[in-house]
């Protein structure tokens, strides 16, 4: 970059939401001049951290229609590139070992607006219900079976505990890869270089950012500073978006947990490679042995891990059906964090966290107990972080001074609103029409404090 250079539209954060909110700015509105600016390697932080899991419900109609939208434009990309990322639709599968699960069948009501869209499957030999569908990522079949039968479960489900009473189904979920849905973006805006259009990638710390007529934004490269100035500024900084938000003055209510994962080669073969993404929704006791939870009790840092502890455990087969590795992965943290510069070193990593999810992943999955006390050679332990809101729900949107936007807190679901929020961003800074969901997913909706703690109550809900 040029000593002072001048950008129409500046993107401050190379992840996931900075790339496609710079994709949807040139593909949709023809935007010209797009600098996207981080010092990191592009979808290389938190982005790189992905569950790559994405779904549409979710216990507020506003939510589902917004991943509803971004799921449209992944399968229109799907489409257009012979499935380049990886799409696939097995489903998302809630399950619990309550009998009455009223609650979470008016939780479903909420979220889809349309009791049709519910199935209840009680015979052993549901015809209405469809299987999971394995590598395709298109289909006709839309919200959710509820199996109440255990026979039917079992049959379905069989790397499932047998005290599984109850399986929610999300039809509309599955897997992607956020690496290959960035990577198409990228390369997609980069040939735009060859026209009279201009992209470019500014590798660049934002170290201060002023603003008169335009935005100054202060870059240390390599130890040189330079200006870049711009005359819009979005805020897609993922964990530091407060951070760039401070630079200009402003506040933005996001906090930052720092959540794991696991992965590693499933050796053993014990997650059978057609099963959906399953979440545990019910809390648990971990299985020690006497001797093990009394050394824990003893100790005043592990003592909680004697304790009941929120559901949420995760797992799910990576990489496909031809593939042998699987991810688990249980977001029970709730301590804040301060966002650190180097994931790769990140002094937050617990290393009682395989141990931990492993042995919670088994009581959904039995067969996983063969990895307790000894995991694979090849595993990955890592972690990135949640940025969230209160409620856990993104803001995309305008935000101060005058021509600045941000789309951030993306809180576990990156990329599978990456898509829907890179386009409402766009569309916020092109002007004009805006869909239905844009006010309730920016800092408008602060002004409305009753609907503010309407949302907090069902957030838990959100991180499933």
């Amino acid at each position: 970059m040029r000593a002072n250079e001048k950008v129409e539209i500046a993107i401050v954060g190379a992840g996931i939401a900075g790339i496609a909110t710079a994709y949807y700015l040139s593909q949709k509105f023809g935007f010209r001049s797009i600098s996207l600016i981080d010092h990191r390697p592009a979808m290389s932080y938190t982005s790189a951290q992905s569950g790559d899991n994405y779904r549409n419900w979710w216990p507020h109609p506003t939510m589902t229609e917004f991943t509803n939208r971004s799921i449209d434009l992944m399968q229109d990309i799907a489409q257009a590139t012979d499935n380049r990322i990886m799409m696939m639709r097995r489903g998302y599968v809630l399950a619990t070992r309550r009998h009455q699960i009223d609650e979470l069948i008016s939780d479903l009501e909420r979220g889809y607006q349309d009791s049709s869209l519910i199935r209840i499957q009680e015979s052993d030999n549901a015809q209405s219900y469809i299987e999971s569908l394995g590598e395709s990522y298109s289909s006709n079949t839309v919200g959710v079976d509820i199996l109440k039968n255990k026979e039917l479960i079992a049959e379905n489900f069989p790397s499932l505990s047998q005290e599984i009473r109850n399986i929610i189904h999300v039809r509309r979920a599955g897997d992607i890869s956020g690496q290959q849905l960035g990577q198409f973006m990228l390369e997609t805006l980069s040939a735009k270089n060859h026209s009279s259009d201009i992209f470019r990638r500014v590798n660049g710390r934002v170290v201060g950012i002023e603003h008169a007529n335009e935005y100054r934004i202060h870059l240390d490269e390599e130890g040189a500073t330079k200006t870049l100035c711009a005359d819009i500024l979005i805020n897609a900084a993922g964990p530091f978006a407060t951070h760039i938000a401070g630079m200009l003055g402003a506040e933005l209510p996001i906090k930052n947990i720092f959540q794991q994962k696991i992965a590693f080669e499933d050796r053993l073969t014990v997650v059978p490679r057609d099963t959906p993404y399953c979440v545990d929704l019910d809390s648990k006791v971990l299985a020690w042995t006497d001797e093990q939870r009394q050394s824990l009790t003893e100790d005043e840092q592990l003592a909680w891990l004697a304790k009941e502890i929120p559901g949420g455990v995760h797992c799910r087969p990576d990489g496909g059906v031809r593939g042998k590795w699987v991810k688990l992965g249980w977001a029970y943290n709730t301590n804040l964090s301060e966002p650190m510069d180097d994931l790769v070193n990140e002094p937050y990593l617990d290393p009682y966290f395989s141990e931990i999810v492993l042995r919670g992943a088994a009581s959904l999955q039995p067969a996983l107990s063969a990895y307790v006390d000894k995991l694979p050679e090849r595993q990955h332990h890592y972690g990135g972080y949640y940025s969230m809101t209160e409620e856990n729900w993104p803001i995309v949107g305008p935000m101060n001074p005058p021509s600045s936007f941000v789309v951030g807190a993306l809180s576990g679901f990156g990329v599978m609103a990456a898509c829907a929020a890179g386009e409402l961003c766009a569309s916020h800074v092109n002007g004009g029409e805006l869909p239905s969901y844009a006010s309730q997913l920016s800092l408008d909706r602060y002004d409305h404090p009753e609907f503010i703690r309407e949302l907090r109550q069902i957030a838990d809900k959100s991180l499933l």
